[in-house]
Formats: C-alpha cells, structure tokens, sequence
C-alpha cells in the first residue's frame, strides 16, 4: 500500500469514527480504570527442554551442557570433573507467565518458552520442573509440560533450509501450578484507589460525581490520576460493590486532538477534531546520489609494470523544486489530508512539514511521534 493510500485510509477510519461517537461517549468504569493492589505479575524461570529431535543447543553453547551436568547431580548422576555433557536433544528455555490478581494455590496459569541457546526448534520437547520467581526472589509457581510450538524449521544436507513462523518459542497451557499467593491489601484497606489508565481531570470528576450521585458521597479525587472510593469492609460486600461499580458509564472527557507520526512505519494518525490556523509552507528535497566505480589500469604486457585498481566516485546533488501550500484558519482533517496528497509528500516530508508546523503553533494539537 502506498503512502498516499495508507494516509487516505487513515483519514476514513478517523471520519468513521468520528461520526460513530459523539465527542464525550460514555464508557463502562472498567474500561477507564485499573483497581490498585489488582493487577498481573510477572514471573520468570530458567529451565530445560528435553526431548528433541536434535534441534537443541549446539555444543558451542558451553552453558546448556553446564546446566544439563547441574540437573544430573540433582538427581544423584554422578558426572565426572571436566566431563562437556554435549547432547543436541537438549535446549536451555526462559520460561514466563503472568500470575493473574486474586490467584489462589492450586490453581494453573499458562506460561511462555522461549529458547536462550542456538537451538533450531523446540517442537516436540518437554519442559522439566522450572521454579517461577517474581521480583522479590521468590518461587510462586512450577511449570513443566510439552511445549506446543506454531512454527517449524527443516533443514537439507546442503544447507538449504525454511522456517515458517518462530519454532524456537512455544507455549505450554496451564504448564504452571501456583504454590505461593502473592499478598493484597485490596480487602483491608478502607478505601480502594481507581488509577485512571488516561490521566484526565474532567474523566476524574466525572468518575467522582457519577459514584456520589449512585452511592453517595464516599469517592475524592485529588488529582488527574487516581479516584478514591471508600468500600465497604466486609469482603463480600466489597466483591459486589465493585462489581457495580465497574459496570458504571461515565463520561469520559475531551482530549486535544492529536496527530501520532509512527517514525518507523511512516503511519500518521490525525485526529477528526484537528483544526489548523492560517499557515504557509514551502518544502523543498534535497536529492544527493553517490555513485561509485572501479577504474582498472593495465599496464603493457612487456613494459613490467602492475595492474592497478583505483576508485572512482562521483557525487551529484539535485535541490528539488520548493512547493508552497496554504492552509486557511480552521481547516479541518479533510483540507489537510487533499493538501498533503497533492504534494504526494514522502513519510520523512510528512514529519519535517508537522514538526514545522507545531513549532510555529499552527496545530491546534499535540503532535505524538512514536
């Protein structure tokens, strides 16, 4: 898809959009806040995959066999002093999973395998018993398992080979057992805090009126971040209080709108609110090719003298004709979008003319480059 068309079709999605929702569209509280002390945690562990088709860790991978010799000696295999334990049927794995908020033991969590050796693939192995540690240091759950891999990889004996997809990474479904809770102080604090996930003072204030006006006066807000909501002490009550209190519709506030400029893609985003003042730009491209050659100088086969080979560059600018436009005072997303496609401007022309023009305070916006 060419610029133009992307940048067009970015355009109708803002438009759409804009006429789908009115400018202050209720949502449910859910959508707008996250529960502090009620969140995931990420684990993480160090383990080995067994069982593969040699397509595990080469022998270059001097702590794979380390790690194959520790694991031997947990189960009481001697191995002697100096002994490389090389075996392709074994990958050494980080291991992850996202311990989910109210988690109890017992209960199983889904973990991620991703390869840290050389190995070509892990389909068809198994993970042995990994401990999981959060931040603190500490174990809170066990993952073992078959590794379910999406992708594969096949190699010739010329050494042409395919690979579909990432075989080194895989998934095990409930491959991990919590063992040790992680602790919250949701149901012993008096009030619960409402972090907004968008930081907004007239999304907070209307997230307090809306409480006080259903439950009455029991929720503050002393900033543009977080709503607190005094919660009833007893642990059920505080359950099915929340669980009203999330499905709430609030208003949520108007935001200046905005142009995102992904600077890697080239994908601009301009909001269906943007207006502009009375601007005029003039943008020119300086073009600079480098060319570079091999001049071959052959001596006489009789003279005895040597072949010589010299560079030759040369090195042309062309300074591109200056294109001036105007955008009058209140222009809109549509005059904005005809504007920048007559140019047919190039992503890096794109960003040079926003830049020019938020600096000069000729967007009525924030400019967001990712």
């Amino acid at each position: 898809m060419t610029f133009r068309k992307l940048l067009a079709v970015s355009a109708a999605l803002c438009l759409t959009l804009g006429a789908a929702l009115p400018a202050q569209a209720a949502q449910a509280l859910r959508n707008l806040v996250a529960i502090e002390g009620v969140r995931d945690n990420p684990l993480v562990g160090y383990g080995l995959v067994v069982g593969l088709n040699g397509s595990g860790d080469s022998t270059q991978v001097k702590f794979s066999s380390q790690s194959v010799i520790n694991m031997l000696k947990q189960f009481g295999v001697k191995v002697p002093d100096g002994t490389d334990a090389k075996s392709k049927n074994v990958a050494t794995v980080m291991v992850s999973a996202v311990f989910p908020p109210g988690y109890r033991k017992g209960q199983s969590i889904d973990v991620v395998v991703s390869s840290m050796g050389d190995a070509k693939s892990l389909r068809g192995g198994a993970l042995l018993l990994t401990p999981l540690r959060a931040a603190d240091g500490e174990v809170y759950a066990l993952a073992q398992g078959n590794v379910v891999v999406g992708g594969f990889s096949a190699q010739g004996k010329s050494g042409s080979s395919i690979t579909v997809n990432t075989p080194t990474s895989g998934r095990i479904p409930s491959g991990a057992n919590i063992e040790r809770e992680i602790p919250s102080d949701f149901n012993t604090k008096p009030t619960v805090r409402l972090s907004l996930r968008h930081p907004h003072f007239e999304t907070a204030i209307n997230i307090v009126n809306s409480i006080n006006k259903r439950f009455g006066d029991i929720a503050t807000a002393s900033d543009a971040t977080s709503v607190d909501v005094v919660a009833p002490a007893n642990p059920t009550q505080r359950v099915a209080f929340m669980a009203k209190l999330e499905a709430m519709n609030v208003d949520v506030g108007e935001d200046a709108p905005k142009v995102v400029f992904n600077s890697r893609t080239g994908t601009v985003v301009i909001a269906e609110g943007l207006r502009v003042r009375a601007a005029a730009v003039t943008h020119g491209s300086l073009k600079v090719v480098i060319s570079e050659s091999t001049k071959v100088s052959q001596p006489n086969a009789l003279a005895g003298g040597q072949t010589v080979a010299s560079p030759q560059s040369q090195v042309t600018a062309d300074q591109g004709p200056a294109q001036m436009f105007k955008w009058p005072a209140g222009a809109k997303l549509q005059s904005i979008i005809d504007v920048v496609n007559s140019l047919g401007a190039t992503p890096d022309d794109i960003m040079a003319i926003l830049q020019a023009l938020d600096q000069a305070g000729a967007i009525e916006g924030e400019l967001v480059v990712i």
